[in-house]
């Protein structure tokens, strides 16, 4: 099968520069595009600069000229910022992997409305061990079903603009999902003042930030005389790079649909 021609949104960030460094290193992609926001000042120098060595692909700032060069796009920037790209990619024919969170409801119906029309991957995380995790979540809480709280926690980095995380709503959903419950009517974000006792069909979420966590979840199963405790901790951004690399190669050659990594992974 021919190489996957990659294109890297936002690719000056943290996230962006990990994405440059995976897809050059990587088999079966190649980088053919990455661009940034009009007046980043690596617009028009090599992309392999942010890593120490050139690479012969410019960073431009057009998101259109550079989905055009590529099959897939990789995309971890912002919610509005990736549905313009989006837009960009139904119109071009071009498949897309989002590893983007914060999405509102709204906004994730438009994400399943265009896999209807091109193939995308969209997922809250795109760590092969964190999509690992949702698999033991779905099994735990089978198995805990009875005498059990839920709690999440998550820690992340300063810079995080959102919470929780998408990763650690999603194992809430998994988790409610296999208890037959519907997290948005057991759901409690965060306690204050005199809460009263804990409703036992209630899942909590807690949230860190600080420093430079790159991403710590855990999901505590607590019953009366022990506690299980399920965690995935990051100590780097390159499990999501690799992770959206193997998504970028399960889009090769499909037509149309919306997918998550359960799909890329084979674990449905």
């Amino acid at each position: 099968m021919s190489e996957q021609r990659i294109a890297i949104a936002g690719c000056t960030g943290r996230m962006g520069r990990m994405l440059i460094e995976a897809t050059l290193k990587g088999d079966g992609v190649r980088l053919v595009a990455a661009f940034d926001q009009p007046g980043n000042p690596f617009v028009g120098r090599d992309a392999g600069e942010l890593l120490g060595a050139a690479c012969g692909v410019a960073i431009g700032d057009s998101a259109a000229a550079a989905i055009a060069e590529a099959d897939c796009l990789i995309d971890f920037t912002r919610p509005e910022g990736t549905l313009e790209h989006l837009d960009i990619c139904k119109r071009l024919g071009k498949a897309i992997v989002i590893g983007t969170t914060g999405f509102s409801a709204q906004q994730k119906l438009g994400i399943e409305q265009a896999g209807k029309h091109i193939p995308v991957v969209f997922a809250p995380n795109m760590a092969v061990g964190v999509n690992a995790v949702f698999k033991l979540l779905t099994e735990a809480a089978r198995i805990l079903n009875e005498g059990y709280d839920v709690e999440v926690i998550e820690a992340h980095h300063r810079y995080k603009v959102d919470a929780p995380s998408g990763t650690a709503l999603r194992m809430g959903e998994v988790v409610a999902q296999a208890l037959g419950r519907n997290l948005e009517e057991c759901a409690i974000y965060g306690r204050e003042g005199v809460t009263g006792e804990r409703d036992a069909n209630t899942i909590a979420f807690s949230t860190i930030r600080g420093g430079d966590i790159v991403g710590d979840h855990t999901v505590l199963f607590a019953g009366l005389g022990e506690r299980i405790e399920i965690t995935h901790k990051s100590g780097s951004r390159m499990p999501y790079a690799l992770g959206s690399l193997r998504a970028a190669r399960f889009l090769k050659g499909r037509q149309a649909g919306l997918f998550d990594m359960q799909d890329v992974l084979g674990l449905r």
